[in-house]
């Protein structure tokens, strides 16, 4: 969420995201005005024009997308303890409540019955959720689906008859094309900022990986110069036609504030995890099964070839899609399906719009000539089907037991359950360590497993608030997403 944006530094505009970068496709506030001293010279006006020099008009793009961005606000009462957190509170105690953590971003409308966009990044552990539409009515929404390989997410608040923004075609955007921020940046509502199209298929490493949780980021963001800041996370890009072409994500930034460039997700990559979350409930993930490198001079004099351009392959997996349909060690990808493929995001996107089970043709080069291949691509299992969502039980991957009496007598409880192993699942995830007694579940008392899994459930596409103690009385919170 090194290069020589080190040096400017990379902002997310609602949240943070560690930082860390994957080139492998494989499975496994106050705002302070400040004034100077120096007078301000009036600068010459650059009136926008097409490339046949007519003079372009935003009001249309302006008025057509407004009433599809929306202003999110987000609640979270999350308490995570750390390692050492957990050892000095044995010996002293904690009696703290949790403070109360307010966010804000923004969404669009994708869908007139209540389907809206945003960034993951801008929902992450909330526990409350409030959408406002831009004629300010208010709405408890909830979380359908997130993806943190893509930083999107989708929401559902229960209205029809909404304004859905027009789905444009991020393929046909140009560098160097005008395009709409539309957003709440610092909390100001329909705020429009105007730019151009600096760069497409930017990667800027800020996208958080975890192969052991099947997270492998696509990083193919569309570059902008229009003004972004906080609070426009989530919000649209839209083309002078008024048709969403992104999904403002991040700013390059040594103060959090805009600085110069923005990034957004590219609407084609939108559309498919949008699509897949809505329908399945979690992200058809298709694989190709290779270890990559963009080409470059130097490795080009290595290989004798003329071309420096493509995505050299490193490696294949064993049983992967690229080795069964016979892409070797060395070769050089230069297409799929038709599109040129340049640099790594190029390759990420392209194979990131389809589903295990889809076929791709890809074009390599190999010892200096082209050669078509057709590659089923594959899920992160090895194999071709489609991934179920994973079940309660999955998810938690956690051991109970029930309290001793005298257990609930010394610390003062009623009923819970005691977390016997947290395993590897999300109870390990959110910080929660093995002999806490959850007691309440969204401050419903719990006094069995069932009462547990039972209270996740009806929770099953928002976060929850769990309560509890440890063996030494140190009280503790945590927010568990689902």
């Amino acid at each position: 969420m090194k290069t020589t944006l080190k040096t400017i530094g990379i902002a997310f505009l609602g949240g943070s995201l560690a930082l860390a970068g994957y080139s492998y496709i494989a499975p496994n506030k106050e705002i302070i005005i400040q004034k100077t001293e120096t007078p301000i010279l009036a600068q010459p006006v650059n009136i926008p024009s097409d490339s046949d020099g007519n003079v372009l008009d935003f009001k249309y793009a302006a008025n057509k997308s407004l009433n599809s961005v929306v202003h999110i606000n987000t609640e979270s009462k999350k308490r995570q303890l750390s390692q050492e957190e957990l050892l000095f509170q044995q010996f002293y105690g904690n009696t703290r409540r949790p403070r109360t953590q307010k966010g804000s971003g923004s969404g669009v409308v994708i869908s007139d019955d209540g389907f809206i966009v945003t960034n993951n990044h801008v929902v992450e552990n909330a526990e409350t959720i409030q959408v406002v539409l831009n004629d300010n009515r208010e709405y408890t929404a909830k979380v359908i689906g997130t993806d943190p390989a893509t930083d999107m997410a989708v929401l559902k608040i229960e209205e029809i008859d909404l304004s859905p923004i027009v789905i444009g075609n991020s393929d046909e955007i140009q560098v160097g094309e005008w395009v709409l921020a539309v957003g709440n940046p610092f909390n100001l509502t329909s705020t429009v900022t105007a730019g151009i199209v600096s760069a497409k298929g930017r990667s800027i490493n800020i996208m958080k990986g975890n192969s052991g949780k099947n997270i492998f980021p696509i990083e193919s963001f569309i570059q902008t110069d229009a003004a972004v800041n906080p609070g426009n996370s989530g919000g649209a890009l839209v083309n002078s036609k008024g048709e969403l072409v992104g999904i403002n994500t991040a700013i390059t930034s040594k103060t959090g504030s805009y600085s110069g460039y923005s990034f957004a997700v590219p609407v084609n990559i939108m559309k498919k995890v949008t699509t897949d979350m809505i329908k399945y409930g979690i992200v058809q993930r298709a694989f190709i099964g290779v270890s990559i490198q963009e080409m470059t001079q130097d490795l080009a004099d290595k290989l004798d070839s003329d071309n420096t351009e493509g995505v050299f392959v490193n490696g294949v997996s064993d049983g992967g899609a690229a080795k069964i349909a016979g892409i070797t060690e060395g070769d050089v990808i230069i297409k799929v399906n038709d599109v040129n493929i340049k640099k790594v995001p190029q390759l990420q996107e392209q194979i990131g719009r389809y589903n295990p089970g889809n076929k791709v043709n890809v074009v390599i080069l190999r010892n200096g000539k082209e050669k078509n291949l057709s590659v089923t691509l594959r899920n992160y299992e090895g194999n071709t089907d489609l991934i179920e969502k994973p079940k309660l039980e999955t998810m938690l991957s956690a051991s109970f037991e029930k309290p001793t009496e005298s257990e609930l007598k010394t610390l003062g409880i009623k009923s819970g359950i005691k977390v016997k192993d947290t395993g590897k699942g999300k109870l390990n995830d959110i910080g929660i360590a093995n002999g806490f007694i959850i007691t309440k579940v969204d401050k419903m008392p719990i006094k069995s497993v069932d009462d547990f899994k039972s209270q996740l459930k009806k929770a099953e596409k928002e976060g929850v608030l769990i309560e509890g103690v440890y063996p030494n009385g140190m009280k503790a919170y945590y927010g568990l997403g689902m």
